[in-house]
C-alpha cells in the first residue's frame, strides 16, 4: 500500500509545527549516534579553588580531533544576564579544530570571553557562552562539600546547572566558514558541531561543580552521582532571534520537515510490523510519560498543552493495550489514522516521533539529507512566464491567497530589529512606531500582494519583465520558485496576524535540535533543556539509543 506524504498545507501550519517534539532525527541524537565510537578525553583542567580558569575536552578518531576550550571567569551578580546584549558570562567556550597549542589557548583566552566583540580564526568552529543557574549550582556545591547528594526534586524542576544564551558557527566573528568542513562525513548532519559543543559544555558543568565542592571542603566532599549527572542537561534561553531563521532558510526547513514526513510515510507503509518493533514502540511510549509528568512550566498556555498531551496519551495507551489488534496489516498506518481522528496535534506529533524509535534503517539515511546547499536555489528562472508563477501560487499557497490583508487583524504586527537590544522583535503596527523598518518576514502578505499584481499582468509575459517593474517583490518571487521544488519550505500561516503565537516558530526549530520540556516565559521567548537523560561521555561507547524515554527525575 502506498501512503502519500502529508499535505504541506496541514503540516506547515504554525499550530502543527509548534507541536513538534524531538525524535531520532533530532540533531543532538544523531550527533551522539555518530560520535559514540570516538575517543573522549579531558585534556586540561586548570581551575582555581573557585572554579575559574581553563579546561579542554576532546573527541578523537584517527587523525581527527575536535577540542572544546572552556574559559570560566568570575562574574558579579549584577553583570549576569541572558540577553544577547550582555557583555560578560560565567563561562565562554569555543570548539577548536584539532589540538590547540599553548599559543592558541593564550590567543583564545583574550578573545573567547568577549564573544561577539572578539575575533576567532579558521581554527575555531563554534562559539558559545553560558550562565549558571546560581541557585542550583550553589545548592549542589553546598551539598557535595558536606558529603551529601543534592536535592533531586530541586534539580528536576530546573534540569541543568548552566544555560547557554547563544551558540554561533559558520563563519561568524572569524569562525571557520562552512565550506572548509562541509565534506567531513562525521559532521554532515545539520548543527552537529553546535551539538558537540553543548554536549561537552554539559560535562564541564559537572566537573566544575565537583571541583568547587572539593576545594570548599577537601576532607568531606563527594562527587555528584553519575545518575544525577545523567538526568541533568544544559538549559537554553531562546527569544525571537530564532524565528527569522526558519523563514530565511526555506530549503533547509524543507529538508528537515521532508525527512520527518518521509520517515512517517515509510513507517506507515510497513505491511507486517515485527513484534519486537511494536514492543519497543510501546516501551518508549510508556517510559515517556515520566517526561511529561516532570515537565514544569508556569506558562498557562504550555500547561494546557501538557495536560491535553497527557490525557490524549493515556487515552491512546488504553486504546492500543485493550482495543487494538496488532496482528493486522499496516499497524502504524492504522494507529496514525486513529490518532488523527481522536487526539489533538500535540499528541499526534508526539507519537509520530515515537514511531521512529524502532527504525534505525529508515531514519539514519534520512539524517544525511537534512542539510542544504541553499545558494544553489537562489537564482530566479526569469525566462518563466507569469502564467507559470500564478499557477505555482495557486497550487502551493491556496489558503494564503484566501487571507484578506485589508482587515486589521490580518495585518496587526510587524517584525523589526531592535536598535538597543540588537534582536528581532514583533510589534503592533497600530500601536507602535517603526513599521517603515519592517523586516521582510511577512511572506503570506507578500505572496498575496504578488498574486494580485500577477493577476493584472499578461500571462505570456516573462518574469524578468515583471521584476523590472516589481523589484520590491523579488524575494517572494524567489520563494515561489523554491516551493515549487521544495513543498515543505514555507510556513502556511500569516506571521503578522493578530493570532500569531511566535513561540510556535521557536519550538519548531528547537524540536529538531532535540530540546525537551519547552518552558515559555511569554509568547515570545522560552527556556528549554538539552541532553537531559543523555549518556555521559564515558558511557557513549555502549549506550541505549532510546535514552530520551528512560525515566527521568
Amino acid at each position: 500500500m502506498k501512503i502519500s506524504l502529508r499535505n504541506p498545507n496541514v503540516v506547515m501550519k504554525l499550530s502543527r509545527l509548534g507541536s513538534f517534539h524531538q525524535s531520532k532525527l533530532s540533531f543532538l541524537r544523531s550527533f551522539l549516534k555518530e560520535f559514540k565510537g570516538w575517543d573522549y578525553k579531558r585534556d586540561l583542567f586548570d581551575l582555581d579553588e573557585f572554579g575559574y580558569g581553563v579546561a579542554i575536552y576532546s573527541f578523537k578518531k584517527k587523525d581527527r580531533v575536535y577540542s572544546l576550550i572552556c574559559f570560566a571567569n568570575k562574574l558579579n551578580e549584577n553583570e549576569r544576564s541572558d540577553r544577547v546584549i550582555a557583555k560578560k558570562w560565567d563561562a565562554a567556550f569555543t570548539l577548536h579544530d584539532g589540538v590547540p597549542t599553548k599559543a592558541d589557548i593564550e590567543r583564545l583566552k583574550n578573545e573567547v570571553p568577549k564573544q561577539e566583540v572578539g575575533r576567532l580564526s579558521y581554527k575555531e568552529l563554534t562559539l558559545s557562552r553560558a550562565n549558571k543557574s546560581v541557585r542550583v549550582f550553589d545548592h549542589v556545591v553546598e551539598s557535595l562539600s558536606n558529603g551529601i547528594q543534592p536535592d533531586v526534586n530541586l534539580l528536576s524542576k530546573v534540569g541543568y546547572l548552566y544555560r547557554t544564551t547563544a551558540v554561533y558557527g559558520s563563519g561568524k566573528f572569524g569562525l571557520a566558514d562552512r565550506f572548509r568542513i562541509k565534506n567531513r562525513e562525521e559532521i554532515c548532519g545539520p548543527f552537529r558541531l553546535e551539538m558537540m559543543l553543548v554536549y561537552l559544555v554539559r560535562q564541564f558543568t559537572f566537573d566544575q561543580v565537583n571541583h568547587v565542592a572539593k576545594n570548599k571542603n577537601p576532607k568531606k566532599a563527594i562527587n555528584l552521582d553519575p545518575e544525577i549527572c545523567r538526568n541533568l542537561g544544559i538549559g537554553n534561553s531562546t527569544g525571537l532571534g530564532m524565528a527569522p531563521f526558519i523563514v530565511n532558510h526555506p530549503t533547509l526547513l524543507n529538508n528537515w520537515i521532508l525527512a520527518r514526513e518521509t520517515a512517517l510515510k515509510t513507517i506507515r507503509e510497513i505491511e507486517d510490523v515485527k513484534k519486537k518493533d511494536i514492543d519497543l514502540f510501546l516501551k518508549c511510549l510508556k517510559r515517556s510519560l515520566k517526561n511529561i509528568t516532570s515537565w514544569n512550566t508556569d506558562s498557562k498556555y504550555q500547561q494546557k498543552k501538557i495536560k491535553s498531551l497527557f490525557e490524549d496519551l493515556n487515552k491512546f495507551i488504553n486504546f492500543v493495550e485493550k482495543k487494538f489488534d496488532f496482528s493486522k496489516k499496516f499497524t502504524f498506518n492504522k494507529i496514525y489514522i486513529w490518532l488523527e481522528e481522536n487526539t489533538d496535534e500535540e499528541c499526534i506529533e508526539y507519537v509520530v516521533s515515537m514511531m521512529m524509535e524502532p527504525y534505525d534503517y529508515i531514519v539514519t539515511p534520512l539524517v544525511k539529507l537534512m542539510s542544504s546547499e541553499e545558494e544553489k536555489y537562489f537564482n530566479i528562472p526569469t525566462e518563466r512566464t507569469i502564467a507559470n508563477l500564478k499557477d505555482i501560487l495557486e497550487k502551493k499557497y491556496p489558503q494564503i491567497l484566501e487571507i484578506d490583508f485589508t482587515k486589521k487583524e490580518n495585518n496587526q504586527n510587524f517584525w523589526f530589529i531592535s536598535k538597543n537590544k540588537e534582536e528581532p522583535r514583533l510589534a503592533d503596527r497600530f500601536d507602535e512606531n517603526g513599521s517603515e523598518l519592517e523586516q521582510p518576514l511577512a511572506i503570506a502578505r507578500d505572496v498575496k500582494k504578488l498574486y494580485e499584481r500577477l493577476s493584472v499582468s499578461k500571462n505570456s509575459s516573462t518574469i524578468d519583465k515583471f521584476l523590472f517593474k516589481n523589484n520590491d517583490l523579488r524575494h517572494v518571487v524567489r520563494r515561489a520558485f523554491i516551493i515549487e521544488k521544495f513543498p515543505y519550505s514555507e510556513i502556511q500561516d500569516n506571521t503578522i496576524g493578530k493570532s500569531i503565537i511566535p513561540i510556535d516558530m521557536l519550538r519548531l526549530k528547537l524540536s529538531f535540535f532535540g530540546a525537551l520540556k519547552f518552558d515559555p516565559r511569554s509568547d515570545k521567548w522560552l527556556r528549554i533543556c538539552m541532553f537531559q537523560g543523555a549518556p555521559l561521555p564515558e558511557q557513549l561507547k555502549n549506550y541505549d539509543d532510546h535514552w530520551v524515554y528512560n525515566s527521568l527525575n
